[in-house]
């Protein structure tokens, strides 16, 4: 595969490119799905191809082929440099990359378990397993849906480009999708949305323990039903539990944070950011506010030690004890700011162009225990999970519907409160912050970008914090 790589490289320099890019990239993927724990599809397969990229008169020109020749090669080296050559009088100016800590280097992820250590008649009887414990664990109300996706998958590349990197990796991945209905005829419908995910093996499966999980979850849909109640009218303090506080940093930190997206080349795909060039240094909330995005977290669903442009990873600190501190860059947008690369470009596959990316974004934790999170609270909310959430273009106002969440009385989680929404601009989260939990959560998603859409995996994480003064509303 090298050679081939290497001949790509040869053939772009001699059609006139500044720099060239060859990557190899491989995804062999199985899974499937149920629903009620009737397997309704299985899947599998490989999609395998090597993509170029290159730069001719300071335009940028992709094209990819899944024929692993050399006349393929060539042919589709020219067609790369042929699709640069057509837009250079359509650029205003001249694209350039930034300097970076490029790789020489193989690496993998080694599964404690493989994939091939349990059966294929393992994997479809978890589905009825998993459809029997949640709709087996309710009394008064049903589980008139449950469905079950797995999937497992091994990503592999070669990425070298002229300026002389050499990145070889193999990271295998697994994941498990479940959605779970709960309903009561005088109550209405509730559900729960899980994404799990890891780079790792079968031993993921183990910690997850999906069964059991569906069992507490499809019980605690059912108490909500009966027994929940409607939120305080007044403000009160809010502790946002962990899975709400991940998904609001990927969504109000590491989306905004992108560069691409601040320079608006995402504005009519993905949407825009808040975020202006001129920003770095700009108060966004108080010194309680600080959120990484580190892709070298081991066992993390967004792992990964170099980037597909063979720059090497570290963690990257978006918002720093409140103020803005850096972007997510890619080569072409770090060369506009100045700065060097910090690893940002994926790809989804062969077919695809790396952009601006997430890995892993979490919030850093504090050192509060959560029974300290709630001791000084006379009245307040504790929303520990959610049910659904929409954000703006900008990644500004948002809002959030709990699903499982909690009065606090005296210091003490008491009744059950059912659908709290906290409605919520970026920088009132990130200032209201005045107490971080210790203990951090990572949760799975696949995390969606670019035209045509690519979807790449990532982690998003934090630990329980408490808002002050919070006005709720409810979800009818």
């Amino acid at each position: 595969m090298e050679d081939l790589l290497l001949y790509a490289l040869q053939v772009a320099e001699e059609a006139g490119a500044k720099y060239a890019e060859a990557r190899y990239h491989s995804v062999e993927l199985q899974g499937m799905s149920s629903r009620n724990g009737a397997l309704i599809s299985a899947y599998s397969e490989l999609s395998e191809g090597i993509a170029i990229r290159v730069l001719v008169d300071g335009v940028l020109g992709f094209a990819s082929t899944n024929n692993l020749s050399r006349d393929s090669i060539r042919e589709v080296v020219q067609k790369a440099v042929a699709r640069a050559r057509t837009h250079r009088n359509a650029v205003k100016k001249p694209i350039e990359l930034s300097e970076a800590r490029l790789g020489r280097v193989k690496y993998s992820v080694n599964p404690v378990k493989k994939f091939s250590d349990i059966d294929v008649e393992e994997k479809i009887s978890l589905h009825k397993l998993f459809w029997d414990s949640a709709s087996n664990s309710v009394k008064e109300a049903k589980v008139p849906v449950a469905t079950l996706s797995y999937t497992e998958w091994v990503e592999k590349k070669v990425v070298v480009n002229s300026d002389g990197a050499y990145v070889e990796s193999s990271i295998p991945r697994i994941s498990i999708y479940y959605n779970i209905v709960a309903h009561h005829p005088q109550k209405g419908y509730i559900q729960r949305l899980e994404t799990l995910g890891a780079s790792g093996g079968l031993e993921w499966l183990e910690k997850w323990n999906v069964v059991g999980a569906a069992a507490d979850e499809a019980r605690k849909l059912e108490e909500i039903l009966l027994t929940a109640v409607e939120p305080p009218k007044d403000s009160v303090p809010v502790v946002v539990g962990s899975e709400i506080v991940a998904l609001i940093v990927h969504e109000s930190c590491g989306h905004p944070s992108e560069a691409d997206r601040i320079l608006g080349r995402e504005a009519a795909q993905a949407g825009r950011s808040f975020i202006k060039p001129s920003m770095i240094g700009y108060r966004i909330g108080n010194e309680n506010a600080t959120v990484i995005d580190d892709p070298t977290i081991p066992g993390s669903y967004g792992y990964y030690l170099y980037d597909d442009e063979g720059v090497a990873a570290r963690p990257r600190y978006l918002y720093k004890e409140g103020l803005i501190n850096e972007f997510l860059h890619n080569r072409e947008t770090a060369k506009i700011f100045g700065v060097e690369s910090n690893a940002a470009a994926r790809a989804m596959d062969y077919t695809s162009e790396p952009i601006v990316r997430m890995a892993n974004t979490y919030l850093k934790p504090g050192d509060h225990r959560f029974e300290e999170l709630l001791e000084d609270v006379k009245l307040g909310v504790y929303i520990k999970s959610y049910m659904e959430w929409n954000i703006d273009d900008e990644r500004w106002s948002q809002r959030y519907v709990g699903l499982e969440a909690y009065l606090i009385e005296h210091g003490e989680l008491t009744k059950l409160v059912r659908n709290p929404v906290l409605e919520l601009t970026t920088k009132s989260f990130y200032s209201s912050i005045d107490a971080v939990g210790k203990e951090l959560r990572f949760y799975a998603g696949t995390c969606g970008k670019g035209e045509p859409m690519q979807g790449v995996p990532v982690w998003f994480g934090g630990p329980d914090v408490r808002l002050k003064n919070i006005r709720l509303g409810v979800a009818i």
